[in-house]
């Protein structure tokens, strides 16, 4: 009987399998299987700026389009037949894709051929959408439990009572003591680096940009006492470079490497505007004093200035010549601050676009520009932080120390403060009024703490 019972099950199990085995397979999904592996292995070198060989996948309506070659990129049913399928196949070195690294991995040219083969199916909704937008969302990797080596500081903010400054980290935001550079909270599940952060009025929002170069990028709003997550505004093809809330703090502008500058209603998360008249990316925004008016710094060598109503570009500022980096209106918003690669702040009047004057000085590129009280602060790269008079541009006093590159600050008026953060990773809080240093920490959870988490 025993022996019946196993040969039963034995054949029940065979049958069981066969009749899986002859299931159909589970149709190739392209948000879900094929989106993911263009964004990441071919988005960098073919998105929306300047694509290489004149061929976009940034969107899949893009996707269908010839690039320089001619030849359609997608043949519906024909693998073979497909441009795109090709070049991720072929055994030439110079015709594969993609150029300068590895092949793609087996398996995923076989789910790209058999998501041709099938038909070349759209399941996303909109063909218009970029690809990173309708990629199911998952989880970014946790950052380090300690780091092994300092994180780059691109960005930072005091809240606004000066107790706690937020700092951008590997795939999180930390959130620090400023009196004595104590680690006081980690907020997870974070895009790679964070560029820019900004808080509402009252502490409870916390803003940031952040991005994958070439891969990812997102605008989202957190609560920073809890680390949750209350809103993610936008998903783009790029790296998001800056957020600013507007004077009233119901309305938030951001900008990234898509060229683009995005207003939302904060209350809604509702976006207002879409600008797309910067030819590169746009590194940083400002609102001017009563939130008409916003100006945009450029890697396309210019700034200009915006109607926060309609999104009309109402001025442009060509005088740098060269990348601009930072841009900050005056108190009354009668002048425009502009620094960059060209090593000068250049104050420019917003109704006409004309020079009013140079700030020079300046050992290396100006990365960052910030107004408060009458107060301008500015850093770059060469590692010393500024400080000067918005009314007469005099210097008031300069804040040495940093030893690398200053890509970040923040100003906070509550306590007279100046934190200033560096590409290796050294965090300098200073008094603003004498100049004295407050405090200097690595703004790295755990540096140096052996740990198994592989940290970046």
């Amino acid at each position: 009987m025993y022996r019946l019972q196993i040969a039963a099950f034995s054949l029940t199990a065979c049958l069981l399998h066969g009749a899986a085995a002859q299931e159909p397979a589970v149709p190739v999904s392209f948000t879900k299987d094929v989106a993911p592996i263009l964004v990441k292995n071919c988005q960098a070198c073919h998105g929306a700026s300047d694509p290489k060989g004149g061929f976009q996948l940034h969107t899949f309506a893009a996707l269908q389009k010839p690039g320089d070659s001619g030849s359609p990129p997608l043949a519906a049913g024909q693998p073979e037949a497909s441009e795109l399928f090709r070049r991720i196949s072929t055994d030439d070195a110079d015709l594969r894709m993609p150029q300068d690294s590895d092949p793609l991995p087996a398996e995923q040219i076989e789910l790209l051929r058999r998501w041709i083969a099938e038909g070349a199916a759209f399941d996303g909704g909109d063909p218009q959408a970029t690809l990173v937008s309708i990629i199911p969302k998952l989880p970014h990797p946790a950052a380090p439990e300690a780091y092994r080596v300092p994180w780059p500081v691109t960005a930072m903010a005091f809240r606004p009572d000066g107790q706690e400054l937020a700092i951008g980290g590997y795939h999180e935001i930390t959130i620090w003591n400023p009196a004595d550079g104590a680690l006081l909270r980690r907020i997870g599940n974070v895009d790679e680096r964070t560029y820019a952060l900004a808080y509402n009025a009252d502490g409870s929002l916390l803003a940031a940009a952040s991005g994958t170069p070439g891969v990812s990028g997102e605008i989202r709003l957190y609560e920073p006492a809890s680390g949750n997550l209350v809103r993610e505004l936008a998903s783009l093809s790029d790296a998001a470079f800056d957020v600013r809330f507007s004077p009233a703090f119901d309305r938030l502008a951001a900008c990234g490497a898509d060229r683009s500058i995005r207003v939302f209603d904060v209350a809604s998360g509702t976006q207002q505007l879409l600008i797309e008249d910067h030819a590169d990316w746009v590194l940083a925004i400002a609102w001017n004093h009563d939130g008409t008016r916003l100006a945009s710094a450029s890697r396309d060598k210019t700034s200009k200035v915006f109607d926060a109503a309609t999104g009309e570009s109402l001025v442009t500022f060509p005088g740098h010549g060269d990348v601009v980096y930072g841009v900050a209106f005056s108190p009354d918003g009668t002048q425009v601050l502009t620094g960059g690669a060209n090593r000068l702040i250049h104050v420019w009047n917003p109704a006409d676009g004309n020079k009013i004057a140079d700030v020079g000085g300046f050992g290396g590129e100006v990365f960052r520009l910030s107004v408060a009280g009458g107060l301008l602060a500015a850093t770059g790269a060469d590692r010393v932080a500024r400080l000067f008079n918005v009314g007469d541009r005099a210097a008031v006093r300069n804040f040495e120390g940093h030893a690398d590159w200053v890509f970040a600050l923040s100003i906070n008026e509550a306590t007279r403060r100046l934190a200033t953060g560096s590409f290796d990773g050294e965090v300098r809080i200073w008094n603003l009024d004498d100049g004295a240093a407050i405090a200097t920490f690595k703004a790295a959870p755990g540096l140096g703490v052996a740990q198994t988490a592989q940290a970046p």
